[in-house]
């Protein structure tokens, strides 16, 4: 383009056109012209009989005004008509130009360029001009070669961007799977350290996948609400014993003896809260406080994101785990629930925690039309587990075919008796009582 702007300028132009051959191999295109940008674009075919002639001769030579070669500028109003002389101008590169796929290469390596006195003047081309054109025809072929290849560095350098960036995408995913795989493995490493929390974290696999693909419902039945929670410390506080901690279970007196609900899913929920106060604790105690939350004063016991609806037909139960364990950054405390979560700020108890046991109690809590939260002031300060579930109002609870076995209130509030073999009794099928409890299945 630079070199037929300065052409134009030398020669005093009216118009300076270039017409490169196509792809197809049929036609000629108009590529550049200096004033009339609107008709770039505009095709000749190769059988027009004044291509073969300028093709033909090595020259420059005139052609018609008339010819569609010199048809550029718009034909409006009176003027006189201008010569035009046209010539060849050699394709250096082929493969620039993509043409290397023509049946017949040797009849389309050529373009045509244009020249055009101003239409304003008598003015004729001289033939000292004829043979500044043809040597300028060659620099033309050169400017155009270089042109197709600076062309051709570019697209590939955008290709190579391009690529880089896919590149640079695969890498990141790659990186994303390996450390999603390492944590994976550091908490599944971690848990299976003492036998409760591998039965506990390899449920806690299978229920995430129930979880995800819909297929885990609640049971809802009547049960013993005592009895679940002194089924679940019994399950628990032999390790607390290995460990020399004291385990407190507290059990309000408004607490109902039986309720409404899914027994196993608030059951799993107080394991593995209760398991992970166990787990983090190197000494000191364990609390696990159950009472009934009063709609009356929710705003003393429920955080602000959380509004139970009240009912006559249901109650909310609060249950309270607090330990005397590791502690957690409060930064930490958003990521506590996130399933393999790993520490932005060293809380061991995020990097070695339950992975998908915390995740899950969330899902099932809130399945339960409750809420779940943690508070800790930080490392070695232990944590407080809070979480609330909705359960249904047990009317005929004085008659049901669920006994409840009463445990001295010492032993149930203190945590100084072995609960261990306290074996509440249960009526399999509301009829015939049995002695084993209806939590026997996997955790």
């Amino acid at each position: 383009e630079t070199t037929l702007v300065e052409l134009g300028r030398t020669l005093g132009l009216e118009e300076c056109a270039l017409w490169m051959p196509c792809r197809s191999g049929m036609n000629l295109q108009l590529s550049h012209t200096l004033n009339y940008e609107a008709q770039i674009g505009s095709t000749v075919p190769f059988s027009l009989p004044v291509v073969s002639e300028v093709f033909k001769s090595s020259q420059a030579m005139r052609i018609p005004y008339t010819c569609p070669l010199a048809r550029v500028r718009p034909l409006v109003g009176r003027y006189v008509q201008p010569e035009v002389v046209a010539l060849r101008v050699p394709l250096l590169n082929l493969s620039n130009f993509q043409i290397n796929d023509w049946p017949d290469v040797s009849a389309k390596s050529y373009a045509i360029m244009v020249l055009i006195l101003p239409t304003n003047s008598t003015r004729k081309w001289r033939d000292h001009e004829l043979e500044l054109v043809d040597v300028v025809a060659d620099q033309v072929a050169v400017a155009l070669s270089h042109a197709a290849i600076l062309e051709e560095s570019m697209r590939a350098s955008d290709q190579l961007v391009e690529q880089n960036g896919a590149l640079d995408l695969a890498r990141r995913e790659a990186e994303l799977a390996i450390h999603a795989r390492n944590d994976f493995l550091a908490v599944l490493n971690h848990e299976m350290r003492t036998p409760m929390h591998a039965i506990i974290a390899l449920s806690s696999l299978l229920l995430e996948t129930d979880l995800e693909d819909g297929s885990l419902d609640l049971d809802i039945g009547k049960f013993n609400l005592h009895g679940v929670f002194r089924e679940a410390i019994n399950l628990i506080k032999p390790i607390a014993t290995v460990k020399k901690l004291s385990m407190t279970l507290i059990l309000a007196p408004d607490v109902p003896v039986c309720a409404v609900g899914d027994e196993n899913r608030l059951m799993q929920t107080i394991l593995n809260v209760a398991g992970n106060a166990v787990k983090f604790t190197k000494e000191g105690y364990i609390s696990v406080i159950a009472s009934v939350a009063k709609p009356d004063s929710s705003r003393d016991w429920r955080p602000p994101e959380f509004y139970p609806a009240s009912s006559d037909g249901h109650f909310y139960l609060r249950v309270q785990v607090k330990d005397s364990g590791s502690g957690i950054l409060p930064q930490d405390i958003p990521h506590i629930f996130t399933k393999f979560a790993e520490p932005r700020n060293g809380s061991n108890r995020v990097k070695d925690g339950a992975g998908l046991g915390l995740a899950i109690c969330k899902r099932f809590v809130n399945t339960m039309g409750g809420h779940i939260w943690i508070e800790s002031e930080g490392i070695d300060k232990g944590t407080l587990v809070v979480f609330i579930v909705k359960l249904g109002i047990c009317d005929n609870c004085g008659n049901t075919t669920i006994a409840h076995q009463k445990v001295p209130k010492g032993e149930a509030n203190h945590g100084s008796a072995d609960l261990i073999g306290y074996k509440p009794a249960f009526r399999d099928g509301y009829g015939l009582a049995s002695t084993n409890p209806r939590y026997q299945r996997s955790l």
